[in-house]
């Protein structure tokens, strides 16, 4: 979390669904691992890594609407839906 938006984080539990292949081009594969997180730093807006093209804060009905991977998407709703968060 820190590497990728300046925030620190506490990892929380393993979401059901959020273990998923992406293939972000033909032959590359990537294993994503989710894991629920508690921000540390609430009070600090995201800062843009290098590796992304923008940042924001969205609502949860924002997020279907998104250009992201489908299992993305997945993993944000699980959390949501999540009973300890």
């Amino acid at each position: 979390m820190a590497e990728e938006s300046g925030w620190m984080a506490k990892a929380g539990p393993l979401l059901d669904g959020g273990t998923w292949i992406y293939e972000p081009i033909p032959d590359r594969r990537v294993l994503i691992v989710t894991y629920g997180c508690t921000v540390l730093s609430p009070d600090r807006m995201p800062v843009l890594s290098h590796e992304h093209k923008e940042i924001g804060l969205y609502h949860r009905h924002e997020i279907g609407g998104l250009t992201m991977p489908e299992g993305c998407k997945r993993s944000i709703a699980a959390w949501y839906d999540h009973p300890g968060r």
